[in-house]
């Protein structure tokens, strides 16, 4: 197990005449993450325990992170983090929803998991399956004003409940953009989240059936997915480009980059402590939107800009109900609107 801890002081607690907030604050002491990869891959494990930061430093908690912990059984490790002082344990994987109930009931601390709602007990589990829906609405809209081909295709890591709802919001935005163009469909296997290589045939495989923006999904495996991207031409000869989720990597990108579903946790994070300290942890989901900007679509120089003014006045519509987004969360909902590709 790879773990760390970050103890961070805020200010806001040392302030004098807080007697109250003080008080309450007392009974949240800490926030532990668990993630299965490490906190660097530019996605879900890096915004996950970059939010439990912000959220430790705005709120004055100690923050206990616990990273590359892979796919297995983590039992062991979610008692530790109990037995080390933890008032909240974030089991930052659809793969740990059962053990953290299992052993928050055990240790008498209350978890936080994702991809199970229906898990959900007051003062003791709270599911935060958030959705980037509206933001991958907004990326299908851009894939479909951008193509050259007329294809555009969407590779996932699995069928988890976040990325069926961002696979279908993407392909209800291309096909609202344009009816005419064909969304290639490819899932890379059914827990495949870091299978980088993986990920780099099954994208090369969707740009041989003729798309030329890839919109990808998964952990370490985008990393495979990109470099598919960047060295594979797309059918007509031109350039492919990748929309990616979650995290920004602008850094390292070599001009093939489109843009990003942007997604930010620290909102989700913080209100989940918010509910610890008034007895209403559990008793809701937490989700993600475009008004408070805990979901949003990246601008890259890839983009043109008469091109982004468009989707930023579709943004717009959707933020005051004009455009009405619903989500889902099956995989049945996203095979009826794609082409799968085998």
């Amino acid at each position: 197990m790879v773990m760390r801890k970050l103890i961070i002081h805020s200010a806001i607690a040392l302030i004098a005449g807080s007697t109250s907030f003080s008080a309450i604050a007392a009974e949240v002491k800490s926030i532990a993450i668990l993630t299965p990869e490490q906190g660097t891959d530019f996605g879900w494990n890096q915004q996950g325990v970059d939010a439990a930061k912000a959220v430790g430093e705005a709120m004055g908690l100690e923050v206990m992170v616990a990273e590359g912990l892979g796919y297995g059984d983590v039992r062991p490790t979610l008692r530790e983090l109990a037995e080390d002082g933890a008032s909240l344990m974030i089991a930052h994987a659809s793969g740990y929803n059962t053990a953290a109930p299992e052993i928050g009931a055990e240790m008498n601390i209350p978890v936080a998991i994702t991809d199970k709602p229906d898990a959900a007990k007051p003062g003791a589990v709270a599911d935060y399956t958030a959705s980037g829906h509206e933001g991958a609405y907004l990326a299908g809209r851009l894939a479909a004003k951008m193509t050259h081909t007329g294809t555009v295709g969407i590779v996932v890591s699995g069928e988890p409940p976040a990325w069926n709802a961002q696979s279908i919001g993407f392909a209800q935005g291309v096909k609202a953009e344009n009816p005419d163009v064909t969304v290639r469909y490819a899932v890379i296997g059914p827990a495949a989240y870091a299978d980088a290589a993986g990920g780099k045939r099954v994208t090369a495989s969707v740009i041989a059936a003729g798309a030329d923006i890839i919109f990808g999904q998964g952990n370490g495996s985008t990393f495979g997915m990109l470099q598919a991207v960047e060295t594979t031409p797309a059918i007509d000869g031109g350039k492919v480009y990748f929309i990616d989720v979650i995290g920004d990597k602008t850094s390292i990108d070599k001009g093939y980059l489109l843009s990003s579903v942007i997604w930010n946790l620290e909102p989700v994070f913080s209100a989940m402590v918010e509910d610890l300290k008034s007895d209403t942890f559990g008793t809701h989901g937490y989700g993600l939107s475009l008004k408070d900007g805990s979901v949003g679509l990246l601008k890259t120089k890839a983009i043109p800009d008469a091109v982004w003014g468009e989707i930023e006045a579709i943004k717009a519509q959707i933020i005051d109900g004009t455009i009405p987004l619903t989500v889902s969360y099956d995989a049945d909902t996203v095979h009826k609107l794609v082409s799968t590709v085998e």
